[in-house]
């Protein structure tokens, strides 16, 4: 018993959240199956931006440049973000001096 104790005692923390996921999982569990049951009806419904007769790297072409599209307009907002916030930064700074008097 002591040590069934100790293994629960260290699990605790992995216990407890698995417990009450399979109890909800148990409780809901027709709701959830109907909902992935909805959710493979919606896919099944989409559109796919490429041909299922292509093969290869043409088939995802049109993924790949969608994807290379978000990537970059990324990278350029976290490179405007990037240096505005340098500019308050450096801005805030002159004039946290110039108040206090310590320019």
């Amino acid at each position: 018993m002591d040590l069934v104790w100790k293994f629960v005692s260290a699990n605790l923390w992995y216990i407890v959240p698995l417990t009450v996921i399979l109890l909800l999982a148990l409780v809901y569990r027709k709701q959830i199956s109907r909902f992935y049951g909805e959710v493979r009806g919606e896919l099944a419904k989409c559109t796919w931006p490429w041909d299922p007769e292509q093969s290869g790297f043409r088939k995802y072409k049109v993924l790949i440049d969608s994807t290379l599209v978000v990537c970059v307009a990324s990278l350029l907002l976290a490179g405007y973000t990037t240096g505005f916030d340098f500019v308050i930064s450096n801005l805030v700074t002159l004039l946290t001096r110039v108040v206090t008097g310590a320019f």
